[in-house]
């Protein structure tokens, strides 16, 4: 995927659309270049004493040309805004459909902030290209029409224009090369600091916790000041390009008028020829300052088309097969000697139905399993297999429907509890014995109406444990064959996280599940534990053999 491809992608979707903002505009513009032309005909019938009825008539379709270009440019510019604003559209929703795409690997050195400002503002900037494109449709127009006229009224007009128009816009577009430079780490940067922010705004709470507010400020100033100055780069570039076009164009400018005025005073071209010139001339102003500034949009959209096509041209992170999910899919789960990260060469076996606490004092280590699980990343050596299946010979959908992995900083969306639980699951007898295994219930109770309380974004309304029982309450709503629960309970007190050991117990009766996590009140209620260290399996048992016989374990999960 490159810039130039995003590109294509925007003209060629509603080509339609941008062909009529361009005849029209072209309309528009040659119809600007005929206005001085006609206003000299005025002039030559007054000076020449003409009938009264003939200047009449030359100043009534002076007017209707007035009308007609008024039309066109207001249809062009409406059909020009049409084509822009659905390109964006389609864009954001290509990029979006990308990020969302389960295979993942968008999000890979990119804060979240930073994929909506790219999904925003650089897919606006993008879709600009029709604007480009009418543009100088327009001003070429109105370019070549003035030219033919200067030719039909003076020979050496006609030919200073055509001649020294080419190199004119060569120029013009080398001029602009820097500022596609420029524009793109400006563009890069501002997405940044809009990264850091919108990544500094969602722990607000927790900045605020950890009294962390100067460093969180100063984070937030680098990534600013690092914005600000490629803006101001950017900024002078676009400055002198602006300026460099102004001269070269008004230095031509300068030359057409003269040459016109030694003719008129040669007496080669009549007084309407030379005002018509002279209009012209003045005319000739607008469409060369736009192809400069048409140069200058060029160059922030492709800027932002190539961050664009960076993000859709992500490789994926994982990929996955075409092997059916098993049927019925008991939840025998197996790892064959899985090196990833830091993990190496672990096996382990957990039967259907089973429960097993898993405890990896290194976080890292029990990152690195539950990416795996996950389908978030693929082992580099040995495999993962669900009832003998390599999880990853299947479709992703069905590999993370089949294994679901719930993280232990699950968000929460807006809209009613209930609707943050069932998680499109309509059993409504499910939805009530997960919200009562996960203590969910316990926070309805406290709400205002109860399952129907809205909750604010990201649930922010609910206090850190509250959010902790009804994210694990949708997990176990989904009900899949092989449930992975992380740190489910670190922000609830301990009786609560006694009854919830007891309600998950009940509930996946018959469904295998796996707990990462250090807590003893749930490690207790497991058929087994299983101990991960330097990348491998330490040690397994029930968790009160563990704590009588293992000094290790004993002081990770009692400390």
């Amino acid at each position: 995927m490159s810039a130039g491809a995003v590109l294509w992608y925007v003209i060629r979707g509603h080509r339609r659309d941008l062909v009529a903002s361009s005849l029209l505009l072209m309309g528009h513009q040659a119809a600007e270049a005929l206005v001085p032309v006609m206003i000299g005909v005025v002039i030559d019938q007054a000076v020449s004493g003409g009938d009264a009825s003939s200047m009449i008539a030359w100043i009534a379709a002076l007017a209707g040309l007035f009308v007609c270009l008024s039309m066109a440019y207001r249809w062009g510019d409406r059909f020009g805004e049409r084509a822009l604003e659905s390109s964006a559209h389609d864009l954001r929703v290509r990029l979006a459909r990308r990020v969302l795409d389960p295979s993942g690997g968008t999000e890979a050195d990119r804060l979240p902030g930073e994929l909506v400002s790219i999904a925003t503002a650089d897919t606006a900037q993008a879709a600009a290209m029709h604007f480009v494109v009418a543009m100088t449709a327009g001003a070429l127009a109105a370019l070549v029409v003035a030219a033919v006229i200067l030719f039909r009224v003076s020979v050496p007009l006609g030919l200073l224009v055509l001649v020294g128009l080419p190199p004119l816009l060569g120029l013009l577009q080398l001029l602009a090369k820097p500022l596609v430079r420029r524009s793109g780490v400006e563009q890069a940067g501002a997405a940044r600091a809009a990264g850091v922010a919108a990544d500094l705004f969602t722990g607000l709470r927790v900045v605020k916790g950890l009294h962390a507010e100067e460093a969180a400020v100063d984070r937030y100033r680098s990534a600013s000041q690092g914005s600000l100055r490629a803006t101001l780069s950017a900024a002078r570039v676009e400055g002198a390009h602006e300026g460099l076009t102004a001269a070269l164009t008004g230095a031509f400018l300068a030359l057409v008028a003269l040459v016109g005025g030694r003719l008129a005073a040669a007496g080669t071209i009549s007084v309407g020829d030379l005002v018509a010139a002279v209009g012209l001339t003045q005319f000739l102003i607008g469409p060369f300052s736009r192809i400069g500034y048409a140069a200058a949009e060029l160059a922030r959209s492709y800027a932002s088309a190539r961050r664009v096509a960076e993000v859709l041209g992500a490789p994926p992170a994982v990929r996955g097969g075409r092997a059916p999910l098993p049927s019925p899919t008991t939840g025998a789960l197996r790892l064959r000697d899985v090196s990833a990260a830091c993990l190496r060469g672990l096996s382990l076996e957990v039967a259907p139905g089973e429960l097993v606490g898993v405890v990896a004092p290194d976080a890292a280590e029990a990152a690195a399993l539950l990416d795996c699980l996950a389908r978030a990343a693929d082992p580099d050596a040995g495999r993962i297999e669900l009832d003998g299946v390599p999880l990853d010979a299947l479709a992703l959908d069905d590999a993370r429907g089949a294994v679901l992995v719930a993280a232990h900083d699950a968000d929460l969306f807006e809209g009613t509890l209930t609707d943050n639980i069932r998680a499109g699951n309509r059993d409504p007898a499910l939805v009530d014995a997960a919200m009562a295994a996960a203590c969910a219930d316990e926070v309805a109770a406290t709400l205002p109406d109860g399952v129907r309380t809205r909750l604010t974004e990201r649930g922010r309304s609910l206090s850190g444990g509250q959010r902790q029982r009804v994210a694990l309450a949708r997990a176990l709503t989904a009900n899949p064959p092989v449930l992975v629960l992380h740190d489910p309970t670190t922000a609830v007190d301990v009786a609560t996280e006694a009854r919830i050991a007891a309600g998950l117990r009940a509930l996946r009766v018959g469904r295998t599940t796996l707990i990462v996590t250090t807590s003893p009140a749930l490690l207790a209620a497991t058929d087994r534990v299983v101990v991960i260290e330097h990348g491998t399996l330490a040690a397994q048992g029930r968790h009160a053999e563990l704590v009588h016989r293992d000094e290790r374990y004993r002081t990770t999960v009692l400390s």
